[in-house]
């Protein structure tokens, strides 16, 4: 069976990488983006079964990226884990996203909360 997607939405290289170790140690197969235009054409082109979303990105924030796949028939299944060091942001957020974390985080936090996202139809032995 084929590992889940997810899609690591963060300009911040180093957190993006710990961010992609964290979701493989869930196995998910990975994709990063680092900028919200390329994010909204890699949505376009893909479905991923999990989004780690940085709410502050180069080009189209997060918060409209959170917006374009909550509107988007074919993303409902698609869950969100917001990562912003705005707690308010995270707050207002709450009930759109799936998660909101705030940063800094764990990669075993993430890790946890990744794998109690995963499809069950997914689990890899």
């Amino acid at each position: 069976m084929t590992a889940p997607l997810a899609l690591i939405i963060e300009d911040d290289k180093k957190l993006a990488f710990i961010f992609a170790q964290a979701l493989r140690m869930a196995e998910f197969e990975i994709e990063i983006v680092q900028d919200g235009n390329l994010a909204l054409a890699r949505l376009a082109a893909t479905t991923p079964e999990l989004v780690v979303l940085d709410l502050h990105l180069p080009g189209i924030s997060g918060r409209d990226i959170l917006y374009q796949i909550r509107s988007n028939p074919r993303l409902t299944n698609t869950k969100v884990i917001v990562a912003t060091a705005d707690a308010a942001m995270a707050d207002m957020l709450a009930n759109e996203a799936d998660l909101a974390l705030l940063k800094p985080i764990g990669p075993g936090q993430l890790r946890d909360f990744a794998a109690r996202l995963r499809p069950l139809d997914t689990v890899i032995d």
